[in-house]
């Protein structure tokens, strides 16, 4: 568990320097905790190989100057958006949204949100974010009423995040379901099977299109759909995601990055030249939490066993829920405490502002498990910080890491506890290749994963579209 120290252990001149940056980190708040390819839609062509479903467009990230000093959502002035979740809370799904809702308000559109399922209860963290919202423009509104109705007929755009959302067409919709499915835009963020319901997505055909975070995603709904539900996917359009322009801000800072670095290792009472591995998602099986530290004590024993001069190593959980206590987390706690490594692995709270942990660490571990990410949105924020990634080879980390370039990948599973261990070994010993594959994965990113790339892909998308929902 992470250890706390006293603030007046803290120069006054860095009290304030951090003070300062944390603002900026906490206004980044909603691009972060999200949580792409050898190019940003990786070139890959995807020509129509079965006849059951619509093609799946991807769209090249590079972009020309001109390009990048406009907004290239500004054809969006002045138009009616509706953004339906399915809940609003501090996963990735919703966050990622509520960016798009502040980008498309920095557009002077007109954007309402609703949220179609919440606890009958005060929420905090929903009222907290519902709160950002209004305070950027956003109208927030009720997933009932006839208000919700006449919103989602009269706008210009329907935009459903995640599969459960459409849950939300027949319960609030019901006979306008026909008339507002010509102008919906399905935002896919799921690899879980347990999503393929029909009573989910049976209205996926029918929609003006889908829009996937990567490849590796757009294939398998597009197989598991036709093969399972026996239904076809809308025209599919893949669109990496990118990193906001604060993030880059705090990333590009050597001495924001120096401030927060000293901090939270001063937080988590690890020295300056202490070597930190840390695995940064909500804490869950599918997210691998378990196998990391499985590899992380394996990669201990292998550092004793072949007298490696290496600095003294930690693991860091970024995401516990230190009230929930779920017994996932305490098999992990468990785990620790009978290897008796309490001493090199600190659990951290879940937080939006993750900017300061990618500042503290040296090596980002992407441990998702099954299918893996949808995208991985972290991934390309510890790059922008100029860490090498440790991934597993599955899911939208193998559209944006490029293996033995800017990290390395290892199988999913069992399988891939003795490689994630072997590499985590390579890196603690090569001070070079680590700073190596973090200076390529910081390139990577400005090349292809950056909120302007993400902004123009999201524009040749939403033109589209609004093309149809007119003709429809």
């Amino acid at each position: 568990m992470a250890k706390h120290s006293s603030a007046s252990s803290f120069p006054i001149q860095k009290r304030w320097s951090l003070m300062i940056l944390l603002c900026i980190a906490l206004s980044t708040a909603i691009a972060f905790f999200i949580g792409a390819s050898f190019r940003a839609c990786n070139s890959r062509d995807y020509s129509e190989k079965n006849n059951f479903n619509s093609p799946i467009h991807s769209f090249d990230s590079q972009s020309s100057a001109a390009e990048k000093e406009e907004d290239p959502l500004s054809f969006m002035k002045s138009k009616l958006v509706l953004l339906v979740s399915h809940e609003l809370s501090l996963s990735g799904g919703p966050l990622l949204l509520m960016e798009l809702a502040f980008l498309l308000r920095a557009a002077s559109t007109r954007v309402v949100w609703i949220t179609n399922q919440k606890p009958t209860e005060r929420d905090e963290v929903i009222y907290s974010l519902e709160q950002r919202m209004m305070d950027r423009g956003v109208e927030v509104l009720s997933a009932k009423g006839q208000e919700a109705v006449d919103t989602a007929r009269k706008a210009d755009l329907v935009i459903l995040n995640t599969a459960v959302a459409g849950k939300w067409l027949d319960a609030v919709l019901q006979e306008n379901v026909p008339r507002v499915l010509p102008k919906v835009l399905w935002w896919i963020h799921e690899m879980r099977g347990h999503y393929f319901k029909l009573e989910y997505v049976k209205h996926l055909p029918f929609v003006a299109g889908a829009m996937i975070d990567s490849h590796t995603t757009a294939d398998y709904w597009k197989n598991r759909t036709h093969e399972r539900l026996g239904i076809k996917m809308p025209e599919t359009y893949v669109v990496h995601l990118g990193n906001s322009k604060d993030l880059m801000e705090v990333a590009e800072d050597s001495v924001a990055r120096r401030v927060l670095r000293e901090h939270i290792r001063e937080l988590l009472g690890v020295r300056k030249d202490d070597l930190l591995f840390a695995i940064i998602n909500s804490v869950s099986r599918g997210k691998g939490q378990d196998l990391f530290l499985k590899a992380f004590n394996e990669a201990l024993q292998l550092s004793q066993e072949r007298k490696l001069k290496v600095p003294r190593m930690h693991a860091v959980i970024v995401g516990s829920d230190m009230s929930a206590q779920t017994k996932f987390e305490t098999e992990l706690r468990n785990f620790v405490a009978d290897k008796k490594i309490q001493d090199s692995v600190h659990f951290v709270n879940k937080t939006l502002n993750v900017a300061p942990y990618l500042a503290s660490i040296d090596v980002l571990v992407q441990n998702s498990q099954a299918r893996g990410e949808c995208f991985g949105r972290i991934t390309i924020e510890a790059m922008a910080f100029q860490l090498p990634v440790l991934g597993t080879a599955a899911g939208g980390t193998t559209e944006i890491v490029v293996n033995g370039t800017t990290g390395w990948l290892h199988p999913p599973g069992k399988e891939g506890v003795t490689p994630l261990a072997e590499n985590i070994i390579r890196l603690a010993t090569d001070i070079k290749t680590r700073r190596t594959m973090g200076r390529k994965g910081y390139s990577r990113v400005k090349e292809m994963f950056l909120e302007h790339h993400m902004s123009r892909r999201i524009s040749l998308v939403l033109k589209e579209v609004l093309q149809k929902a007119k003709r429809g």
